[in-house]
């Protein structure tokens, strides 16, 4: 039964659920039976968390561009305000309000965007590339001599939380929990706990970075005039990972999906890199419905009436496919999607995010020259939830070659870092059993292995 059936049958919910696995397998089709609702419509994008999703592309610009009618404040949530949401809800660490520059307005959000923004723009592109080209060689490495790979899991996945875990600084012991609860908040795992893991190790990582500053993300926004507290610093982190590593992780997975596709209509592998960025931000985002804006007041978009303080959200990937503008799709301008969002709270790393999807890309398609699918693209099955546009899996073969020797390299282009120390002789004292090691995560062995 579509959504269309659903509203007119009595005793039916009349909100299309957006959390499920027929969601996940055709939105599109979804997106299309909603604009029939009118330019946004009821939707339920978690058992129990009711939303209006705003498809036409031109209202959602509205809603973007008019920060003092729609704030994206969380704490006007009426429904959450007055109890209706559960306390352990999935959608919740997602939704609910940090003092960050996602959930902020006015001079706040300007005071905190500043401090992230120009934060990032002291990333170093040339560093940037090699770091990302040292991580993905690290990742090739684990699985090059197979002949087969996940590369959504064993790639796509893990690149960007090593990465970020590089740009913002983090020692091994607090990149292995951060890295573990970041993932487990994607996907929904005990969602409550992860947040509450992610909130202390972030906190663990501001102080130390206080104590001991460093050429990284993290020790710059801490020394930016803004003077941000602790607690701001830390949301502001978790809005930076938020926005950057499951997305990051969707465009390289979408893009790479797109190359090795065989479909006449895709191209497949004659598309340039870059053409192939622009497809997915267009026909696939990588977060396909978010900018969750509260209005004000009762407000009217285009026939229909959303609610003061009812959570309103921009689906990005509806959006993209408005019938509306197939002139700006078929030209495929790149200023008329919507992948990066708009306004006063678009994206502030589209450049770096980008670069970072492109060397990915190209590290990959080089090491592995003929990597292919090892099923048919309709086989593979796409994540249930309604924010990302994400691959659960993405299963390759190619010919076995052997592991490159990316650790010296990485010692001889960087002469900062130090040397490995020679094996110290026994000691009496080193004869004495050795208490247990924590089992080491893909981020502990990366660092012993670049010494970073």
């Amino acid at each position: 039964m579509d959504f269309q059936q659903a509203a007119a049958t009595p005793g039916v919910p009349t909100r299309c659920p957006m959390h499920g696995q027929d969601f996940a397998a055709d939105p599109y089709g979804i997106y299309d039976q909603l604009r029939n609702h009118g330019p946004a419509a009821p939707v339920e994008i978690a058992p129990g968390v009711d939303a209006m999703l705003v498809t036409a592309h031109e209202t959602a610009l509205r809603v973007l561009q008019s920060p003092t009618v729609f704030a994206r404040d969380s704490r006007h949530w009426d429904a959450l305000n007055k109890g209706r949401i559960a306390p352990d809800s999935p959608v919740l660490p997602m939704m609910v309000y940090r003092p960050n520059c996602l959930f902020t307005d006015g001079t706040e959000h300007l005071r905190l965007r500043k401090a992230v923004t120009e934060s990032l723009d002291r990333l170093n592109p040339t560093r940037l590339v090699r770091d990302v080209e040292q991580i993905a060689d690290y990742l090739v490495n684990q699985f090059c001599e197979r002949g087969t790979a996940d590369l959504l899991n064993e790639y796509a996945k893990l690149l960007p939380l090593l990465l970020f875990n590089k740009l913002f600084g983090c020692p091994a012991g607090i990149g292995d929990r951060l890295t573990r609860s970041m993932a487990a908040l994607f996907e929904g795992e005990d969602a409550l706990r992860a947040n509450e893991e992610l909130n202390a190790c972030l906190m663990e990582l501001v102080s130390l970075k206080r104590r001991e500053p460093g050429d990284d993300v993290t020790s710059w926004l801490i020394q930016h005039p803004a003077g941000l507290r602790d607690e701001e610093l830390k949301d502001q982190l978790v809005m930076l990972m938020g926005a950057g590593i499951e997305p990051e992780r969707n465009l390289i997975g979408n893009a790479l999906l797109l190359l090795f596709s065989k479909e006449e209509s895709a191209k497949g592998a004659s598309m340039l890199i870059d053409d192939a960025l622009d497809n997915v931000l267009w026909n696939n985002p990588p977060i396909a419905n978010y900018a969750t804006h509260f209005p004000l007041q009762d407000v009217d978009l285009g026939g229909v009436v959303v609610k003061a303080n009812t959570p309103l959200v921009i689906s990005f990937a509806a959006a993209n496919s408005d019938p509306s503008l197939a002139d700006a799709r078929q030209s495929r301008s790149m200023g008329a999607h919507l992948a990066w969002g708009a306004g006063t709270h678009a994206c502030p790393a589209k450049s770096p995010a980008r670069l970072i999807a492109v060397t990915a890309i190209e590290r990959i398609l080089n090491s592995l020259p003929d990597v292919t699918l090892a099923v048919h693209e309709s086989s593979l099955q796409w994540r249930p939830g309604m924010f990302h546009r994400a691959l659960v899996s993405m299963p390759v073969t190619f010919s076995p070659t052997a592991p490159t020797r990316i650790a010296a390299a990485a010692l001889a282009h960087d002469v900062r870092r130090p040397a490995v120390a020679e094996p110290s002789r026994p000691s009496v004292q080193a004869t004495a059993p050795a208490k247990p090691q924590a089992k080491k995560t893909m981020w502990s062995t990366f660092l012993d292995l670049f010494r970073v």
